[in-house]
């Protein structure tokens, strides 16, 4: 709170009058979101009107940590990018633009290089049942997979999970489209390959979320995706950013096993087609 007094009397007395807004440094060796959910941030910025100077944290934190900062509204960040479920809707504020157009919710296996070939007999949900998945304990997509029947092999470190899989400690670890080439291109020498043939797919979004005190910067921030939506210009960043990832990876043609997502909360805004991904949109 002390520095959000700071910035707001330097702005009073002409010194300075863009705020900061700092952002969470993931746990990871690389975020493989870092520069799009920049981009997406200052063009919400520049599309509100607002005056915002965006910065990442001083510090790495786990998700669940970073979660609760912004909960507790401590200071030491304003902001995450992550998928939304119903109890962060309600212990923080979401702001309900899909900046990731759905795509968190549409994953590609991470294999070990030797055995490529694991999903190839895979159609359905239950043949998926056959095989571990790996995944953080405080990530959503837990109680997610968890719940569609499958197993799961949950860890503390996000890095480690790169080690368990090469080490054989589950079958799979399913990522993103918008995740799997920068995190299988960040972990070389660690004889792991992205399934060429399956796509698992639930509803899901990843949101800009905000303690429930900053109340003016969720509208600003708001604002400003509304009206990039509105001009294309949201959509048009998102193609820039991961159109030929989408091509390189044939998601189109990939066989999908679909799943249910009960953490969803019933104000995602399915019913806007403009806010999500179709294969072949442009």
């Amino acid at each position: 709170m002390r520095r959000y007094m700071l910035a707001a009397l330097l702005c009073w007395l002409g010194v300075a009058c863009a705020q900061p807004l700092v952002y969470l440094r993931h746990q990871g060796e690389e975020d493989p979101h870092l520069r799009y959910m920049v981009a997406v941030l200052k063009l919400a910025i520049v599309e509100s009107g607002s005056r915002y100077q965006v910065q990442p944290s001083k510090m790495h934190m786990v998700q669940s940590r970073a979660l609760d900062e912004i909960r507790r509204n401590s200071g030491l960040l304003d902001l995450v990018w992550t998928m939304t479920s119903a109890e962060r809707e309600r212990e923080l504020l979401p702001i309900r633009i899909p900046v990731d157009r759905g795509l968190i919710g549409w994953r590609i296996a991470l294999l070990k290089q030797d055995r490529l070939k694991l999903l190839s007999g895979v159609r359905d949900l239950g043949d998926l049942r056959q095989f571990s998945a790996g995944q953080m304990h405080d990530w959503p997509d837990t109680a997610i997979l968890r719940h569609n029947g499958l197993p799961v092999e949950a860890s503390d470190q996000y890095e480690g999970l790169f080690r368990m899989l090469a080490a054989g400690r589950f079958d799979y670890f399913p990522r993103s489209v918008i995740e799997i080439r920068d995190e299988l291109r960040s972990h070389p020498g660690m004889g792991l390959a992205i399934e060429p043939r399956l796509l698992i797919r639930y509803p899901t979004a990843l949101y800009f979320f905000v303690s429930r005190d900053r109340q003016k910067l969720a509208l600003d921030l708001e604002r400003g995706l509304e009206k990039a939506v509105r001009e294309g210009k949201l959509q048009a960043l998102f193609q820039r950013y991961y159109a030929p990832l989408l091509l390189e990876l044939n998601v189109a043609n990939r066989q999908v096993v679909e799943l249910a997502n009960p953490l969803l909360p019933k104000e995602t805004p399915l019913d806007r087609p403009e806010l999500w991904y179709r294969p072949g949109d442009n």
